[in-house]
């Protein structure tokens, strides 16, 4: 019998495939070896492996185990997070709002964090930078810059 896990990895199978089928409409430009649909293709492909190899888990689970208790407040803190950080992106830029964003969550899902704050700030530092190098300069992704900030 299969379960919540399984269900959940069937779809994101059948989507993930669905979406790497329409990949293939994607125009090839004739001058450049990686079009468009090269990174999508990837990350669907990645995606359909993982759906398949939590539907295979699912399936050899011997006993269910029972549900977890819903946490209302960290996925309400979660989305607040997310919106606060939506709101300040145009004000504060990409690197400033990306920098607080991953704090801020980091602090808000495990509050024990803020007597780590060294860690806290090195990993939303982390995560700012190379996410600012592959979106920026390695792909040529204009990332938002900051009426307040300027960068």
């Amino acid at each position: 019998m299969i379960g919540r896990d399984g269900l959940a990895g069937l779809a994101c199978l059948a989507l993930s495939l669905a979406l790497f089928a329409a990949s293939r409409g994607l125009p090839q430009p004739a001058l450049v070896p990686i079009g468009p649909a090269f990174y999508p293709r990837i990350l669907f492909a990645v995606t359909a492996l993982l759906s398949a190899a939590l539907v295979a888990a699912d399936l050899r689970r011997r006993e269910r185990p029972g549900l977890p208790p819903f946490r209302h407040r960290l996925v309400l803190l979660t989305f607040a997070v997310f919106g606060g950080y939506v709101l300040l992106l145009p004000v504060l830029g990409y690197r400033v709002a990306t920098f607080l964003f991953v704090a801020a969550l980091q602090v808000g899902l495990e509050p024990a964090a803020t007597r780590r704050w060294w860690q806290v700030a090195a990993v939303a530092f982390l995560t700012t930078m190379v996410s600012y190098l592959v979106f920026e300069r390695y792909l040529a992704v204009l990332l938002p810059r900051g009426r307040l900030t300027g960068f």
